[in-house]
């Protein structure tokens, strides 16, 4: 007779009733969350190509447009930040990042708030309406750009300015300001095309991810292992003590009997025997010191970084950190690069890969650098 439950139904049934259930959930968050990047990659990509500005976005605001200038977005709350020490930042990209991490609305170390106002992006600059006065930030002239991956901070250099400043935003409107202002600096550089070339391949790298809808289980593949509480987790831990526990007491001390330490003491000790005289002993060989074993590393004949980047695979580095250029041969033009990270074929490291003049002057294209 069938071991059934209250239900009626054998033990297998429910075990696929289980495993469907878990399935189906398991595929339905995953789809939820490839479909929400999805929704955003497109959204962006028609924003990047729908987007011109107007005039008539300025009007209300104290601010006096050039002629040929439009106003692609006006934020207000923003804060005009400063950095008090002296830093170097990343020449300005065009890297579009979509669901990026949540932000926290703090302010960095050695980053202070010296004003507010009203952020306007245009085609030509970044102007902060404040308090204090007008800040302007010339794309022409702009030459770092940098924006915290843990607070909606971005930080801005130009030519005449030497103290490195930027603006604070609403942590809601960080990634809507960064993908705007990416936008008017590829329009102030005429490479608004390149942006949108970016959103379509990480589209289509992003449905190379759909995920599949998850066979269903049947009855027949039911093991015995599924009638037990954890399944094959808790007979894998029940082998290993099955094997682990015999051998540490066979490893063990034995047990001292009762009595065995008055036996010990009623045992005759012999005399002592006359001590041989001394031999000479031949020298123990001395060993040498153990050589440390090579790193085992996975670089694929990348050199060695404390960054982690190699040639095995993984994810394309778009921007990469500022001390690549200690551990890499970097190519001449090397920061003023649009594009992923690939290696040359004369060994020089370049920002251009995905582009048709990728590694031009360096033989072509050998192969990518990952993270």
């Amino acid at each position: 007779m069938a071991d059934t439950d209250s239900t009626g139904s054998t033990w297998r049934y429910t075990w696929a009733r289980k495993q469907n259930e878990r399935r189906q959930r398991a595929y339905r968050e995953a789809e939820r969350a490839w479909r929400q990047r999805d929704d955003e990659l497109r959204r962006l990509r028609t924003l990047a190509v729908d987007l011109h500005g107007s005039v008539t976005a300025g009007h209300g605001l104290p601010l006096e447009l050039a002629p040929g200038e439009v106003v692609f977005w006006a934020l207000p709350a923003a804060q005009l930040v400063e950095v008090r020490h002296t830093t170097v930042l990343p020449a300005p990209d065009l890297t579009v990042e979509p669901l990026p991490a949540p932000l926290r609305h703090r302010l960095p170390d050695g980053v202070r708030a010296t004003d507010a106002g009203v952020a306007v992006i245009t085609n030509r600059r970044l102007v902060l309406l404040g308090g204090r006065g007008r800040r302007d930030w010339a794309y022409g002239k702009m030459t770092g750009l940098s924006h915290d991956p843990a607070a909606p901070v971005s930080l801005i250099q130009v030519l005449d300015r030497r103290r490195t400043c930027g603006l604070l935003v609403p942590p809601t409107a960080a990634a809507e300001f960064r993908f705007t202002l990416t936008l008017a600096f590829a329009d102030a550089i005429e490479q608004r095309a390149a942006v949108i070339a970016q959103l379509d391949e990480l589209i289509a790298e992003h449905e190379q991810t759909r995920p599949f809808r998850p066979a269903i289980a049947t009855p027949g593949q039911a093991r015995l292992a599924g009638r037990i509480p954890g399944g094959r987790r808790t007979v894998a831990v029940a082998v290993a003590l099955a094997l682990v526990v015999p051998a540490v007491l066979f490893e063990s001390d034995p047990p001292v009997s009762p009595g065995s330490d008055v036996a010990a003491a009623a045992t005759p000790v012999a005399a002592p025997r006359a001590a041989a005289p001394p031999t000479s002993a031949a020298p123990k060989p001395r060993r040498s010191p153990a050589k440390p074993a090579p790193s085992g590393e996975r670089r694929c004949g990348a050199p060695t970084n404390p960054m982690g980047y190699d040639f095995c695979g993984g994810k394309r580095v778009r921007r990469p950190d500022h001390r690549i250029c200690d551990y890499f041969d970097c190519a001449q033009t090397f920061w003023s690069g649009r594009g992923y990270l690939v290696q040359c074929r004369d060994g020089a490291v370049s920002l251009t890969g995905g582009r048709g003049d990728a590694c031009a002057g360096h033989r072509g294209v050998r192969r990518t650098v990952f993270s």
